[in-house]
């Protein structure tokens, strides 16, 4: 499988916490695929999420190539325990993305669950690095 996703300038940038349920099963099914990047469907919201070893990025059904939110800048060695959140930094491209990131936190570690329970098939996939809408070069 192979998505090509652009970039709107960031509008906002935020620390946040993310769950270490959250955290630990993306690294675990991401550890688990061939090809380093795994393709996370959130039916609930008709989003898609890609996770590699940089970040986790959403889009939406509706703007299927336009990255909405980043999660990026994971710092796990900060933690204790595996069982702490994990710091990190969400970036928004999209205005008015306040709701979105809410349900995320809540709608992605069920749909993790889900791709894990299925065993995660791993497929040819990669993701292509693009410059941001307006780039250059």
């Amino acid at each position: 499988m192979e998505i090509t996703c652009y970039r709107d300038t960031e509008l906002q940038r935020e620390p946040r916490q993310l769950p270490a349920k959250i955290y630990n099963t993306a690294h675990l099914l991401l550890e688990h695929s061939r090809e380093g990047v795994v393709f996370v469907p959130i039916r609930t919201m008709q989003y898609l999420a890609v996770i590699d070893h940089e970040e986790i990025i959403f889009l939406s059904g509706e703007h299927k190539n336009r990255v909405e939110i980043a999660w990026q800048d994971f710092h796990p060695q900060r933690r204790e325990a595996l069982t702490e959140p994990v710091p990190y930094d969400a970036v928004y491209y999209k205005p008015n993305t306040n709701e979105t990131m809410q349900r995320l936190h809540a709608e992605f570690l069920p749909a993790l669950q889900a791709l894990s329970a299925k065993g995660a098939r791993s497929s040819d996939a990669r993701i292509i690095k693009l410059g941001r809408t307006g780039e250059s070069g």
